[in-house]
């Protein structure tokens, strides 16, 4: 039997249209965010490699979204990171965070320039301060797809993000991207992690300044 009704068209009334106050776990990560002591475990020939970074992330509001009767608050997002003193970029990525209030289910969705996208998801307490999110290479929803060189010598089988709010204001992420690795029995994990201060507030949708609902 499936966990959603016959009625897929009708949208759910009244919606709030003030996104900022509807995020649930998601709203101390809204605004603009700077962190300076990011670090990367990656892959190299020769074995893992450590890697610093600096980073910047911006988490805009977006204003909600409904399939039908599902309703979504979200945060739009964009991530530039550096290795300190480079100009160059050395990971960019962009996506959403999203909140389900009706399942309590958090989304993350991303897309980095490799080639690849992912959607990762968890169910989540509202005013939660501590969670994991997870896509799985197998599965039909919240998983990941790869270009074909990515998933011939990079295979991603694995995607975890785990989110920490803190009580002084900062949050912080841990990744662990499980990889298959060609010519290695073993899955490498792929870890990044930084913890991001706050630069800048958020802004609501510029159209909609004035405007009545």
């Amino acid at each position: 039997m499936s966990e959603f009704s016959s009625d897929i068209y009708t949208e759910p009334t009244p919606i709030d249209v003030n996104t900022l106050d509807n995020l649930g776990p998601l709203a101390p990560m809204a605004g603009i965010w700077k962190g300076e002591r990011g670090l990367d475990i990656k892959p190299k020939a020769d074995g893992p490699r450590k890697q610093a970074y600096v980073e910047r992330i911006e988490l805009q509001p977006i204003d909600p979204v409904t399939n039908g009767p599902q309703l979504f608050y979200g945060l739009r997002y964009l991530i530039i990171i550096n290795k300190p003193g480079q100009a160059k970029t050395y990971h960019e990525q962009v996506g959403y965070w999203l909140w389900e209030p009706a399942t309590s289910t958090v989304i993350q969705t991303l897309g980095i320039p490799r080639g690849q996208i992912a959607m990762a998801s968890a169910v989540v307490a509202p005013d939660a301060k501590e969670f994991e999110l997870v896509a799985r290479l197998e599965s039909d929803t919240y998983g990941i797809r790869s270009n074909p060189f990515l998933e011939y010598g990079f295979k991603t089988v694995e995607y975890r993000i785990k989110v920490t709010i803190n009580d002084d204001g900062t949050w912080g992420y841990e990744e662990d991207t499980v990889m298959m690795i060609r010519g290695q029995e073993e899955p490498f994990h792929h870890v990044d992690r930084n913890l991001l201060f706050k630069v800048s507030e958020p802004l609501p949708n510029p159209q909609a300044s004035g405007i009545p609902a």
